[in-house]
């Protein structure tokens, strides 16, 4: 964007003539044009990721309970085959500012702690909670993410949280609650580690939007997600072995790898990050609730996943939380 306000700069006339002030008023629509179309194409890419989220913890819910498909290995192809997918991408098109990266000390520092703390982690987290809860719950736990985002914007700005953010504070922890406990306060509707995992989950997506704040502007999605994807494939591969425990798979569990694989991993970074990188975290965070419902959606359809009218609401809480908190 820079570039394009610097070289149309450039050939804008400052005089007070007809003619300049045509010229300067073509500059201002030229600038707004492209702001709208790079804000709207962010939008999309944003949209189109978060629900692609949504269909991989549907994918990954009938991968554990059809096909008994451990955790670890999901998590190990997953991110090995998706990273290798951007390695492709980045290899093909931009491997100058890939070895910049990997070149920089500071900026690889700063890599190594996102692929391991950022994405490996709530990778884990969230395959976790999808087994012991399921896609829709799971999904809707990882929204947390933004109660510590907010954390995370006040005390680096040194400041109070603002009323709006309170209120989104009361409801994301109603939310929680009706769905832990299913309105009965003596007991819990999940397993205490499910919940436990979800909460994880949501620390690990708020270290993803958090840790490479500084590194995407420069590297861009592809490079900074494709990278920490197949490294982490990688280093969880040489523990795994995943190609030594391949589960017993008919085509239609195929099918659901493959989607889970390149929909629900590839494609939804990919355009995710994107939307990051084009209109900032907190809108794209905003967009990406159609995530817990194409996670809840999908699952109801696609599972037959049951949901009481306190998991809804709990869930209509915390996408409220949301809307108040962005």
């Amino acid at each position: 964007m820079a570039e394009v306000v610097e070289s149309v700069r450039e050939k804008v006339p400052a005089g007070k003539d007809a003619a300049s002030r045509a010229a300067r008023r073509a500059w201002r629509e030229r600038l707004n044009n492209a702001a709208s179309r790079k804000l709207l194409i962010g939008a999309g890419a944003a949209l189109l990721g978060g629900a692609f989220w949504g269909f991989s913890g549907t994918a990954a819910s009938a991968l554990f309970d059809v096909y008994h498909v451990d955790t670890m290995w999901l998590m190990s192809v997953r991110q090995l085959i998706a990273g290798a997918l951007f390695m492709v991408l980045i290899l093909l098109f931009d491997r100058k500012r890939f070895v910049k990266l990997w070149t920089t000390r500071e900026h690889r520092r700063t890599q190594l702690v996102f692929t391991f703390f950022g994405l490996l982690a709530n990778q884990f987290f969230y395959l976790n909670a999808v087994r012991l809860t399921n896609a829709g719950t799971a999904t809707v736990l990882q929204c947390l993410q933004l109660i510590f985002i907010m954390a995370y914007t006040c005390v680096s700005a040194h400041r109070r949280p603002r009323k709006r953010e309170i209120a989104g504070l009361i409801m994301a922890f109603a939310g929680t609650v009706l769905i832990s406990t299913g309105g009965d306060l003596t007991r819990l509707s999940i397993p205490p580690l499910g919940l436990a995992m979800g909460l994880l989950t949501a620390l690990g997506a708020a270290l993803i939007t958090i840790l490479p704040v500084k590194i995407l502007p420069v590297y861009g999605s592809t490079i900074v997600t494709g990278s920490a994807m197949f490294l982490s494939g990688i280093v969880t591969s040489v523990f795994v072995h995943p190609w030594n425990n391949m589960p017993a798979l008919d085509a239609a569990g195929w099918e659901t790898l493959a989607v889970f694989v390149l929909v629900g991993s590839f494609l939804a970074y990919l355009l995710y990050m994107q939307g990051v990188k084009d209109i900032g975290s907190m809108r794209a965070g905003l967009i990406g609730t159609v995530e817990p419902v194409s996670a809840t959606v999908t699952s109801a359809i696609v599972l037959g996943t049951a949901f009481a009218g306190t998991d809804l609401a709990g869930f209509a809480l915390i996408i409220g939380m949301m809307f108040l908190t962005v």
